[in-house]
Formats: C-alpha cells, structure tokens, sequence
C-alpha cells in the first residue's frame, strides 16, 4: 500500500513538473538582425526561443512553414532591412508571418528615401483592442520613417500632425499622414521605422506600447492572447503610487534633484562655453542644441545655467536643450543651491549659489539697469539676447530666488541690489498694483518710470503679476513703506473680486489660482484680517479642488475667450505657440512648469501662516507626489533626478498632448521647475517657509535708503 501510494505522490508531481514546464515553454521565432534590441531582450526574458541568422534569406529559409519571423534592422537610421522577390515569394508559399521594421527594399518597392518626424504624433487608425481604441495615440517621438510606394487601404498605424489629449479629436481628414505599421499582405507586416528599440528610443505612453506589441505578436505567433509578463524602460518614476516612502525619501530627492544639475552639465564651463553655449544660444530666436556630451565638465556657476531640455526628444531617445541663459533661472537655482547646500552640508553647492547670485547681478543688470539715472535702473534683463525686456513674473522668481539664497548663505553682499530690483519693478508698476504682462527698455527709457507709476493699468492675469505683489509685501514687512502694501493689496482685491469670470489665464485657469497663493499668503502674514483670511481660504480651497488623492493637481481650461494659450484648435495649430497639456478638463495631467511647481510654494506658505490642518496635508501629499514622480534613469543620466513639465497620474507615465512649442510634455527646466521643487522640499524638510526663512535677516536701513534714492526724492527721468 505504501509503495502505491509513493507512485502516485511521484506520477503527481512528475505531473505538477510537466504541466509548470509546459507553461514556461514558449514559442520559437526566427530572427535576423537587431539581435540586441530591446525587442530581443524582451523576448528572451519572456522565455522565447530566438533562433539568429546571419541572413534574411536565411532565416525564411530555415523558418518553419506558418511560422512567426521578425526581420530586425541592425543598423537604424542608416541603412533598412531588405527582402527581394524570391524572399517575398518563400513567405507565401511558405505561409510564415513575418514582421519587417524599417525596410530598405521589399521586392521590387524601393523605400530608400527617409524622413524625420517632427509634431508628428503616431495615431491608431483601427480599434485595435481596448487600451488601443480607434483614433488613439503614442508617440515615436523623432524617429526616423522609410518611405513606401505600397498602395495602402486600412493602415494600422500612421504618423500625423494632431491635436488632442490622447486621442486625435479631430480625425486625419486635414493632416497629411504618412504609414508606420500596416499588411503589405496578409503574411507581412511591415513598419516603416525602427520598433525593436522601443525603449533606447522612448516610445510612449509604455502600457500602450506594451499592448501595441501584445497586438503585434499574437498576429505573429498566431495565437488567440499574447501578455508580456514584464516591459523594458529606462526612464521612470522613482516610485509607484503605492509604495511606502522611506522616512528619508525628501532629503533623498533634494539631493537628486540637485545632483541632477550635474547630470546633465547645466552649470556652464569656460572650457566648452563658446562651441556649445555661445553656438547654440545665437541670437535667441532659437537656441537649441544637442546635449552635452557626459565627458564634460561641470562650471561652478560664474558662468550660468542653461535653462533645461527641450520637450523634443530625438530617434535614439536623447533629448534637446535649450542655450538660452535667462535672468530668472539663474536666480532660481541659486536658491536650490543655497539650499542643498545647507541642507546637505556641501559648501561646493553654496559657493555654486553664490556666484550664480554675483554672475546674475554683473550680466544682466548692465549698462542702463545699472545706471542710477535711468528709468531702468534696478531691473533685470529678460535673458542674455534679450535684455531690454522686462518681465515682471521673471523679476519676481529671480529676485524671490536671491532673497532665499542671500538669508541661507547668511551674506548681506546683495541687499542693495534685491531692494533696487524690488523698487525697479514697483516703480513701473500702476496705481492699481498692476504692471503689465512685459515692459520694453525703449519705453521705459522714453516715458520715464513715473508714466508707468502713475498710471492705472489693470491687468487681471495672475500668472504675470502675482509674485510681484510677494515681493513687494516683503519689502513692505521689511521697510514699512505703505505704497508697497497699498497697491499689492489693491491689486489683490481687484483679482479676488473679479474671480473667475475676468480673469485671464495663459495656458489654463489652475495655473493663475496657484501663482496667487503665494503672495495671499504674504497678506495675511503682515496684515493679518478676517478678510485676508477669507481670500486666503478661498482661493486656496478653489486650487485643492483640482487636487487627486495622489496629491497632484488636475489642470483645468478656463473660459477660451481669456486664454492666451489654450488647448489646439485644429490639427494644423498643434506646436505652433504655447498651449496647455491637456485638451478636455477632466484629462488626468499634473503640470510641473506652471501649477504644481508654484501651489507646492503657495501652499507651504499657506500652511505655515495658518496652521490649517487641511493646507498641511494638501502640502505633504503634493510633496510625497513629487518625490514619487521625480525622474529615475541609469541610462539617460542627464535626465535623472528631474522633473518633467507633466505627469499623467493616472496611468503613473510622463504623457501629455505635446502641443505647446519647445516647452511641452518632456521639458525640464533648471529655474521654474527643478529649483522651486527642491528649494520646497528644504522648507518642509526644516520645517519652515520661504517667509520665515527670507526674513531671517533685517535689511530695512539698506531698503529704505533705496526707496528713497528711488522713489522719494523726486530725481526721476
């Protein structure tokens, strides 16, 4: 009886063997080239059996009949794939199922013509399964596509200038489309560029590109379902939405996301300023380059930061920067300098703080904004190529970024130059508070500043004056001059009652609620009422609206009729101005570069002036938000440590419409994004604000001897 029941235990488990064996074993495929894609790598993990050939003819020779064979480019972008007739004719006969990507020649086609994609998105031109419906969009970012003659009915893929969110709202019937994926028979797919490089390449959003291939090799392999159990990426969020953070997960992306300015050689160096910066930067109409090689060396900040990549990202997955060297990135990141460097006790960062801080003052407060009789005087120019404009938002950021700097490294070198910069702004600035979106030195130089101070501009756009008025209220605590206050609180007023309905929005209505936390805040710090308050609750609780359990923040359109820049109107409009992220309210998009960034400051500040209990857990979500979405990448190392401009979190992928010209989906930037982040980050870290810390130090004697060389004793042009 005991030995029976030994053979069934050993017939069971022999079974249990068998049946576990059988579930691994997979398919064979037979392959030529590419054999160190991503695709192949793939596969091999999956526990498929790839069999290589040295040629195409040779593997459709060896491939079993009604077989799946993948025909790979191993030499992308240069040089296709090729298939002759006689090729074409053992398919057939031999009813295999094989897929070809970038073909050189198939038969007697010729595709040696190539062309580059640009805005071109690629769209789903059949419902292919549910997570790939009709009209549906990925990006192949700029590959590289091979022209085809082929006469072509019902394409699989195409590539097309389109607008939309994830799906192409407005149809093909205007946009030129050219084929990425169809049957050239019924025993040949074709893809007219390289798709076994997904990964290296970027291609996006992955779930989609995981079920597109899932579609793909249920064809080639002839079965009814195909999962891939795994996706190879290489860049990702550093953690998913579930994951417990360490305790020292925030001083952990603070030194990320500085280590990332080293990454990506932001910091300029003398050794390669003139081939890569001055080259690149030209005349500022378009200053954009490749990235800088990794072999580099990094400045120390006397000669500036770049301003971050551009949203393009290349056929083999780099990304494009931008040369343009701009006042308020440089005074930004000297506050994430100052900060990392307190926090993380590295004195290379605070000196790094330091002469951004002194190259600032020296290259863009030159000629007539350094001269004390000029109407100018005090201002910063816009950006190296364009110095005689003058942006107040930009002013503010770099002037709000020097007093972070200037009470961290405990140095009083700059007080007189941040009270100029301070009264050069306010005293172009109207009656009513308001300055206007940009000011041009050749009016300013006309006019006189006293025209602009005593005029009644009303501009009600947050985005171009709120961190003015932050300013003004901190000088105002600082020096107790009243007009500073009189007019920031006007101003505020103004923009409280007139909410929404008047108010202009640039590229959506979330972003002006988040730039006016900050400066709300502010106003009930040195004036604290039950009516400052209530501002204060309102709008901040208007922005939480929007805020996901994640602790993002949904971005929203306002009414049309006051955007500057709102989603695509047509296919046609798609990347040629600004534009938002997202086409209908409700698309699950965060945005880094013009809400998230600025709420995480406002409401830091909010929760400290009011230990509102829900300001605080709004402000740790976001903050937990941001460490999970910072980038992770070992193999695109300039981009490791960063933020991108947008975050899809719902499906936890950087994915949005890519609409808005060079600062879309895929954008960094050392100033607006990164630094504000980091610089946040410090504050909760040592449980502080930026109010606190930037009033660590008294310079009312300095300040107001400004005011009145400035302002008071009437000298004025």
């Amino acid at each position: 009886m005991l030995n029976i029941r030994i053979i069934y235990i050993y017939i069971y488990i022999c079974c249990l063997i068998l049946t576990f064996a059988s579930c691994k074993m997979k398919d064979e495929i037979t392959c030529y080239g590419g054999s160190d894609s991503d695709l192949v790598q793939l596969l091999e993990k999956e526990g498929y059996t790839l069999k290589f050939y040295p040629s195409v003819s040779e593997a459709l020779q060896n491939a079993p009949e009604k077989s799946g064979v993948l025909l790979l480019s191993d030499s992308y972008p240069v040089k296709g794939t090729s298939i002759s007739q006689e090729d074409e004719s053992l398919i057939e006969a031999k009813s295999l199922r094989v897929l070809v990507e970038f073909p050189q020649r198939i038969g007697t086609t010729d595709s040696s013509k190539s062309d580059t994609l640009n805005l071109e998105r690629i769209v789903v031109c059949d419902s292919i399964n549910t997570e790939l419906p009709f009209m549906s969009l990925l990006s192949f970012n700029r590959c590289i596509l091979k022209e085809t003659s082929d006469s072509i009915n019902h394409p699989i893929l195409v590539a097309a200038k389109v607008a939309g969110f994830d799906k192409a709202v407005y149809g093909l019937k205007d946009t030129e489309t050219r084929p990425v994926l169809y049957y050239r028979t019924p025993h040949l797919l074709v893809s007219t560029t390289c798709i076994s490089h997904f990964a290296s390449d970027r291609y996006m959003p992955e779930q989609k590109i995981k079920s597109l291939y899932e579609y793909i090799f249920r064809w080639l392999l002839s079965k009814n379902t195909v999962t891939f159990s795994s996706w190879i990426t290489y860049i990702t969020p550093s953690y998913t939405p579930s994951d417990v953070l360490p305790e020292n997960a925030g001083y952990e992306s603070i030194k990320k996301g500085i280590e990332w300015f080293y990454n990506g050689h932001f910091l300029v160096n003398s050794e390669w300023k003139q081939n890569w910066v001055d080259k690149y930067m030209g005349d500022g109409t378009m200053p954009i380059g490749p990235s800088i090689p990794d072999q580099f060396q990094n400045g120390d900040g006397s000669l500036g930061v770049l301003e971050g990549h551009m949203s393009e990202i290349r056929y083999d997955g780099s990304q494009l920067y931008r040369y343009w060297m701009r006042a308020d990135v440089q005074g930004e990141a000297s506050y994430a300098f100052a900060a990392a460097g307190d926090l993380l006790e590295n004195n290379e960062y605070s000196k790094v703080a330091t002469n951004l801080i002194d190259y600032s003052f020296k290259e863009y407060r030159d000629s007539e904004r350094n001269d004390p009789a000029s109407p100018s005087y005090g201002l910063l120019g816009w950006a190296y190529t364009h110095k005689g404009t003058y942006y107040g938002d930009d002013n503010a950021r770099f002037l709000l970024g020097v007093i972070a700097s200037s009470a961290l490294l405990n140095d009083t070198e700059w007080d007189k130059k941040i009270a100029e910069g301070i009264i050069g702004n306010f005293r172009t600035t109207g009656i009513n508070g308001f300055r206007g979106g940009s000011l041009l030195d050749t009016d300013i130089q006309k006019r006189g500043w006293k025209s602009f101070y005593d005029n009644n501009t009303v501009n009600l756009h947050a985005h171009f004056e709120a961190w003015n008025w932050a300013c003004y209220l901190w000088l105002y605590n600082q020096t107790q001059y009243e007009p500073l206050l009189e007019r920031s609180k006007k101003a505020l007023s103004m923009m409280m009652a007139s909410y929404p309905e008047q108010w202009s929005w640039t590229n959506g209505i979330q972003q002006e609620r988040a730039r006016m936390i900050l400066p709300l805040a502010w106003l009930y710090r040195v004036e604290p009422t039950e009516e400052h308050l209530k501002w204060l609750h309102y709008m901040t609780n208007e922005l939480l609206k929007n805020q996901v359990t994640c602790g993002g923040i949904r971005e929203e359109l306002g009414d049309e009729s006051k955007s500057s820049f709102g989603h695509s109107p047509s296919n046609e409009a798609y990347g040629s101005t600004e534009a938002s992220l997202i086409f209908d309210n409700g698309d699950p998009v965060a945005d880094m570069l013009y809400t998230t960034n600025f709420a995480f400051v406002g409401l830091c500040e909010a929760a400290k002036a009011t230990n509102d209990s829900t300001y605080v857990k709004a402000v740790n979500q976001m903050r937990d938000f941001l460490i999970r979405i910072q980038v992770k990448s070992d193999k695109f190392r300039n981009v490791d440590g960063a933020w991108f401009r947008a975050f899809n979190y719902q499906d936890w992928n950087y994915w949005a419409a890519n609409a808005d010209a060079g600062w879309g989906a895929w954008s960094t930037l050392t100033g607006w994004i990164q630094s504000w982040i980091v610089g946040t980050q410090f504050l909760m870290e040592k449980n502080t604000s930026l109010w606190e810390l930037s009033n660590r130090k008294d310079i009312s004697k300095t300040a107001n001897k400004v005011i009145e060389e400035m302002i008071n004793n009437n000298n004025y042009k």
